[in-house]
């Protein structure tokens, strides 16, 4: 199913069907202020498993990201943030910004990997936080990215339907998506360390 929603004002109608399909298992593609991402429910292991299929990739050797609608529920998932990592956060976010931290007992078992951190993600997108605030928890997310060698991501929404719609509940088309995916920040050792440069230059923050 392809769902039209516009990111300006994100109709409550067309949200609720989305996180009706998130609430019963379901895998959907969302815009981001980045790339287009598949996402699912994180407390719903049989659609993490789907992703994980989608993608063909090893659960535990993932790297999955958590979107959440803002920073208030985040030590419900990580363990305490040192102070200068958290006003960075907050001075970042939302943004195109993907910080990795260290994840607590109370993460899902499906995410235990050896690693034990977990990317944290509140995008500039209205559609993805709203979806997320209107679900009560964070989804699961990864990037999508074309078949093509040459093009890393798909932007055109209804191309991902086309290529996707098999696989997928829904496609939210949203409008054009970014072809640079979010950079990555490393806050495990006590310090910001970019992995990945991508959209956003965290050194406007610091």
């Amino acid at each position: 199913m392809l769902v039209k929603i516009y990111p300006e004002n994100p109709a409550e109608r067309q949200l609720k069907t989305v996180v009706d399909c998130l609430n019963n298992n379901g895998v959907i593609i969302y815009p981001t202020d980045t790339v287009y991402g598949l996402a699912c429910n994180i407390y719903k292991p049989k659609a993490i498993e789907r992703i994980a299929r989608i993608k063909g990739i090893n659960i535990e050797k993932a790297n999955f990201s958590f979107i959440c609608h803002d920073l208030s529920n985040l030590s419900e998932y990580t363990k305490p943030i040192p102070n200068h990592i958290y006003r960075l956060m907050r001075a970042a976010l939302p943004g195109p910004f993907t910080f990795i931290l260290e994840a607590n007992n109370n993460v899902p078992k499906i995410f235990h990997s050896k690693k034990r951190t977990i990317g944290i993600r509140v995008p500039a997108n209205n559609i993805a936080r709203e979806m997320v605030r209107m679900l009560g928890n964070p989804v699961m997310s990864t990037s999508i990215h074309d078949e093509d060698v040459i093009v890393e991501y798909t932007t055109d929404p209804e191309l991902i339907h086309e290529n996707f719609y098999k696989l997928v509940d829904i496609v939210i088309d949203g409008g054009y998506g970014d072809n640079e995916a979010s950079t990555v920040i490393d806050c495990t050792s006590g310090e910001a360390e970019i992995i990945r440069q991508g959209k956003g230059v965290i050194e406007d923050y610091f």
